[in-house]
């Protein structure tokens, strides 16, 4: 049942709901404003002990993000407990999940792919540069409306997937965007985010995920050891240039990633200057990863 308020907050409609809580509509009385409120559950198949780590770490997690203040990262107004219930107060956009846009239209234009993947990355960049690492880059993690500057969603909340717990969803997260790193439980850092903007992009280049599987097992294996498909194979649309960027962003081993998503955004806003890659360039791009993580480090997520 929807709650009628929420601490100071009169809740107007449920938008959605997951493993780790809901989404709400709500409306702030004392500011006058739409607001759109996280909830933490207290049913995530937990011991009690556990819980409380979460709503720890949901809560810590959100004021550090509240830092942020970044045009292209959705800004959090307050974070707070009301009867029990954990919740963050943040940003309310009226649009549509880059999710949404994918499932709908397919394949984007290489320009304006290229715009939304260089905004996503300045967000990135922003909260790297606070010791945030976002770790659910995804399309439904992404909000679009006109007039209005890409705004990823999510942030700190999503740290919240990596600490122990009984069921695998709430660990793993989405795995078709995991970066190789996450898959073998090695600590991570901005580069895993890096990683996953490269699949967000290659799937707004292409209509599909460059790495996939019929079974998680099988996806996971693939994301760890098999070179991605040349994005021209599923679209031949797509200028040259983004095979280069792809190969770097999508690259198995952090070394050998980007290693800022300042840099990033600089070359997908800058795509059309770039030189284009030579086909013996493209031919190199298109061979089998010559580096990939050891997967006997680490504990497997």
């Amino acid at each position: 049942m929807t709650p009628r308020t929420l601490g100071r907050y009169e809740i107007a409609a449920l938008l959605g709901q997951g493993g780790m809580g809901r989404v709400y509509k709500a409306h702030d009385p004392m500011i006058g404003r739409a607001v759109a409120i996280k909830t933490l559950s207290t049913d995530v198949g937990v011991g009690a002990a556990e819980l409380a780590e979460f709503r720890e770490r949901f809560m810590r997690e959100a004021r550090t993000a509240g830092r942020i203040g970044h045009p292209n990262v959705v800004t959090i107004y307050d974070v707070g407990e009301a009867e029990g219930v954990a919740y963050i107060a943040m940003e309310y956009v009226e649009g549509q999940t880059l999710r949404s846009l994918l499932d709908a239209k397919g394949a984007l234009a290489p320009q304006q792919a290229s715009r939304i993947a260089a905004q996503l990355a300045a967000g990135l960049a922003a909260a790297h540069k606070l010791g945030i690492v976002h770790r659910d880059v995804k399309p439904a993690n992404v909000m679009l409306a006109p007039g209005v500057p890409v705004k990823l969603m999510d942030f700190g909340v999503a740290k919240l997937a990596g600490t122990t717990g009984t069921r695998t969803g709430l660990i793993l997260g989405s795995p078709a965007y995991l970066a190789p790193e996450r898959v073998v439980g090695r600590a991570v850092d901005a580069r895993c985010d890096i990683f996953s903007l490269g699949v967000v992009l290659y799937e707004m280049l292409t209509g599909t995920v460059p790495f996939s599987g019929p079974t998680v097992g099988a996806l996971l294996y693939s994301v760890l050891n098999e070179a991605h498909p040349p994005p021209s194979t599923r679209n031949p649309q797509i200028p040259a240039v983004f095979e280069r960027i792809l190969a770097k962003a999508l690259a198995k081993h952090p070394d050998d990633r980007y290693q800022d998503a300042t840099e990033l955004a600089r070359d997908l806003r800058d795509w059309r200057n770039l030189p284009r890659p030579t086909p013996e360039e493209l031919a190199a791009l298109r061979e089998p990863p010559q580096r990939t993580l050891d997967r006997r480090l680490g504990r497997r997520e």
